[in-house]
C-alpha cells in the first residue's frame, strides 16, 4: 500500500484547469519532493490531498483511506503546514502549542511530553515564552513544523515550507525533515529551490497544472538524451544568440548563471571543439528545462 496515491486527480476553477489529471504513488516513509514555478498547481494538489479541497475529478487514497469517502479520517492521521504559517501571533510559542495540542485532543500526560519533545527538537525551549511575533522566519517556520506534527502524523504534507527564510535556516528544517523520514514518516514537500529536491528520495516536477516527470533524482538525471556541455562565457546571452543562429547540432541550449548549457547528442561532440566546454552532470534544474521544454515541444529533438 502507497502512502499516497492518485489516479487522474483534477481540479477546476470555472474553465481554467489548476490540475490536470495527476497519478501519484508516494512510497510510505520516504521523501517526495513536488517541484514547480508559482502557479504550477503543487499547493493546489496538496490541499486536495489534505481534503481541503475537493477535486473536480479524478480522487485518491491517503494511507488507504478514500480521498472522497474518508476525508475527515484523513484530516486526523496528516500533518499539515502551508506556505503562510498558521501561528498566532500575539500568543507565545509553548502557548502555540498548547493550543494546537488541543486542537488535536492529546491527552494531558500526551500534550505534556510532546510539547517538550516539539520545543527540543525546533530548539525553543529558551524561548518558550517569548511572543511568536518576535520570531524571525527560521525560528517560526520550525515551530509552525512542531505545531504540525505534534500528533505523530504518519505522514507531513510541507506546502513551500522553506521560502522566504535563510540558507542556513533551511539546512537546518531539512535536517529535520530527514529525520522525521528516517523515523517512519512519509513526507511530501512542495518546493521550487531545486537543491532541496537534490536528496528526496523522490521528485515530481509539476508544470502548468501537469505532472511532467516522477522519479528518483538519479533517474530523471540519467533520462536526458545524450551529453550535457557547460561553455562559461563572459556574457552568455550573446554566446547563446551565437549558439542559436550559427547552424549547429545542439539538441537545447540554456542560459546557466556565468555559462551556457548545451545538451548534445554524444557523437555531435566533434561540432563543438571550437568552444571550451566541460561534460557535467546534469542538476535538477537542468532536467527540469528539458521536461518543461518537451512539454512545450520546444527541443529540437
Amino acid at each position: 500500500m502507497y502512502a499516497v496515491e492518485t489516479h487522474n486527480l483534477t481540479r477546476r476553477f470555472g474553465s481554467f484547469v489548476a490540475v490536470n489529471q495527476i497519478n501519484l504513488q508516494i512510497a510510505q516513509g520516504s521523501i517526495y519532493g513536488f517541484l514547480g514555478p508559482n502557479g504550477s498547481g503543487k499547493s493546489t494538489t496538496i490541499r486536495m490531498l489534505c481534503g481541503l479541497l475537493e477535486p473536480s475529478a479524478g480522487g485518491g487514497s491517503i494511507l488507504g483511506l478514500d480521498l472522497a469517502q474518508h476525508a475527515e479520517q484523513i484530516k486526523s492521521r496528516i500533518g499539515y503546514m502551508s506556505q503562510k504559517f498558521s501561528l498566532y501571533d500575539d500568543l507565545t510559542v509553548i502557548e502555540n502549542l498548547e493550543f494546537y495540542a488541543g486542537m488535536y485532543s492529546l491527552a494531558a500526560d500526551i500534550k505534556k511530553k510532546r510539547i517538550e519533545e516539539m520545543l527540543t527538537m525546533a530548539g525553543l525551549k529558551d524561548r518558550k515564552t517569548e511572543l511568536t511575533v518576535n520570531l524571525s522566519g527560521g525560528w517560526k517556520q520550525r515551530l509552525a513544523l512542531g505545531c504540525s506534527i505534534l500528533h505523530k502524523p504518519p505522514i507531513l504534507f510541507l506546502d513551500e515550507p522553506t521560502g522566504g527564510v535563510d540558507p542556513k535556516s533551511r539546512r537546518l528544517f531539512w535536517d529535520i525533515i530527514y529525520k522525521l523520514a528516517a523515523d517512519g514518516t512519509t513526507v511530501m514537500v512542495t518546493t521550487h529551490f531545486m537543491d532541496e529536491a537534490e536528496h528526496c528520495d523522490q521528485i515530481g516536477f509539476i508544470y502548468e497544472g501537469n505532472l511532467i516527470a516522477s522519479n528518483t533524482p538519479d533517474v530523471l538525471k540519467q533520462g536526458l538524451p545524450g551529453v550535457l556541455l557547460e561553455i562559461p562565457a563572459s556574457d552568455p546571452m550573446n554566446l547563446l544568440q551565437q549558439l542559436i543562429t550559427g547552424q549547429n547540432s545542439a539538441l537545447d541550449a540554456y542560459p546557466y548563471g556565468t555559462s551556457v548549457h548545451l545538451l548534445v547528442r554524444r557523437e555531435d561532440l566533434p561540432d563543438f571543439q571550437a568552444y571550451d566546454y566541460q561534460v557535467i552532470t546534469p542538476a535538477l534544474e537542468d532536467v527540469f528545462v528539458y521536461y518543461v521544454k518537451s512539454q512545450r515541444k520546444e527541443l529540437v529533438v
